[in-house]
């Protein structure tokens, strides 16, 4: 049986962003409209570990039962019984309040099992600094890829507005130079959720229409823009701006036409 993390060339304690985040680059790698070769058996082999890792149960059973056989090799890098001072890096990161630090302890702990700490701290720092951009420190990859987990933790738990922030950001990066390419349709999938089915009646009617106006210029198409206008349209009467409401209905009724 092939080994599914060294396939993805990950650490068997990977956790699932990091599997997430090699498979994309795996795949992207091998994926055989990117390769001048036939790398369509890799590319495969990339999905068949893919497809079992990112299952919790899968993964459980492939560990104990492939695993079980190296147990009793020593490790030597296991430092258990040794007394060592190991520096904390997320420690450190604590200490620090500036803006840098912050922007990576957020995506340390969101590599490191600490999702919940990870968005309260993005949170936290979205509220308390106006400026406060994770794009800054970063590279613009590990920044999309990153940024993107963030957005899927964010949307887990009901942060809509603070993940449509984020992924607008990452819409626009790749409209400007491709990097998800082949996951690309992913991204526009999630956002299209976020603005259809999770800004009206769960955040306040002026924060949905910053987003569905502000999704107007992401290239959704036609007809998911006029699904954004109707949605407007009906934010405004609520309001009782009906002058607006009728703006915005008259034109999502002539991209409809269309």
């Amino acid at each position: 049986m092939t080994d599914p993390y060294k396939t993805l060339g990950i650490q068997k304690n990977a956790t699932a962003a990091e599997i997430k985040r090699a498979y994309r680059k795996k795949a992207k790698e091998f994926h055989p409209d990117a390769s001048k070769h036939d790398t369509s058996e890799k590319f495969n082999e990339v999905v068949k570990a893919y497809e079992l890792l990112s299952d919790a149960k899968q993964r459980s059973i492939f560990d104990e039962s492939y695993f079980t056989r190296f147990s009793k090799e020593e490790n030597p890098f296991d430092f258990s019984n040794r007394k060592i001072k190991v520096w904390d890096y997320r420690t450190w990161l604590l200490e620090k309040e500036d803006d840098e630090n912050r922007a990576r302890l957020i995506f340390f702990d969101l590599m490191h099992n600490r999702e919940d700490d990870a968005v309260a701290e993005f949170k936290r720092m979205s509220m308390e600094r106006s400026n406060f951009r994770l794009s800054y420190w970063f590279s613009r990859e590990d920044f999309m890829d990153y940024g993107f987990i963030l957005c899927e933790e964010l949307v887990i738990r009901q942060e809509y507005y603070d993940a449509f922030n984020l992924l607008e950001q990452i819409i626009r990066m790749e409209h400007s130079f491709q990097y998800f390419r082949h996951f690309f349709p992913e991204v526009m999938d999630l956002a299209r959720l976020v603005l259809k089915s999770h800004l009206e009646g769960k955040v306040s009617d002026e924060l949905a229409l910053d987003c569905w106006e502000r999704a107007l210029e992401l290239g959704f198409g036609d007809a998911d823009d006029a699904l954004f206008l109707r949605k407007m349209g009906a934010a405004y009467r609520r309001m009782g701006d009906h002058k607006t409401a009728k703006i915005c209905e008259d034109a999502a009724a002539e991209l409809k036409s269309k």
